[in-house]
């Protein structure tokens, strides 16, 4: 079976086209009629699905891996868990299900840039949600020490009441709409009409 393209997504860790790259060999091999499922890459395949949070897809790629390959291959069971702790949205548990395994080569470099961009979307989701949040809850939302949380949190540009032990979160910067000069919109409205007739 060729995984060329496979690879080169991986090595230039375009990991967003991962699951997509999948899906096509996918159906590519299955049309041929051809046997894959004893090497099929299912712990990069489910990992795509997981990295662009297309849960769904991951899960219906799950329910369809046989049963002697989940039971073959223990890093498949281990990002299913991944897969399972986003769907009951148990945040800690995330980051406890990337942490417990010993990842191999090509998933080792998937696990790691999830688990960032991960961190990252739920660092961004509490700034939107709070305007201040106890340190042992970031820390739990972010899969860290309440130290490593609270130094986090401090580099993002938050602040600390060391006495109550609460963050207080720094808003990000509204861009506000910017208008155009009256000239400009007229000379913009006529060429749109040009376009138009």
């Amino acid at each position: 079976m060729d995984f060329t393209l496979l690879k080169e997504v991986l090595a230039s860790e375009s990991y967003g086209k991962v699951a997509d790259v999948c899906d096509e060999l996918m159906l590519k091999v299955a049309a041929k009629g051809v046997s894959f499922e004893e090497e099929w890459p299912y712990a990069i395949h489910l990992l795509g699905h997981i990295y662009v949070n297309d849960l769904n897809s991951a899960r219906f790629l799950w329910k369809s891996v046989p049963a002697s390959v989940k039971d073959g291959r223990p890093e498949i069971a281990a990002v299913w868990r991944i897969g399972q702790c986003l769907w009951t949205r148990d945040y800690a548990g995330v980051y406890e299900a990337v942490r417990m395994f010993d990842w191999s080569g090509d998933v080792s470099g998937l696990v790691k840039a999830f688990s960032e961009s991960y961190t990252k979307k739920m660092f961004h989701l509490l700034e939107s949600a709070y305007a201040t949040i106890r340190v042992a809850d970031t820390a739990n939302f972010l899969g860290m020490s309440e130290e490593d949380a609270t130094t986090y949190a401090l580099q993002q540009g938050w602040s600390i009441d060391p006495t109550s032990e609460m963050l207080t979160v720094k808003k990000k910067q509204v861009i506000t709409e910017q208008k155009l000069d009256p000239s400009k919109l007229q000379r913009l409205t006529e060429y749109v009409f040009h376009l138009e007739h």
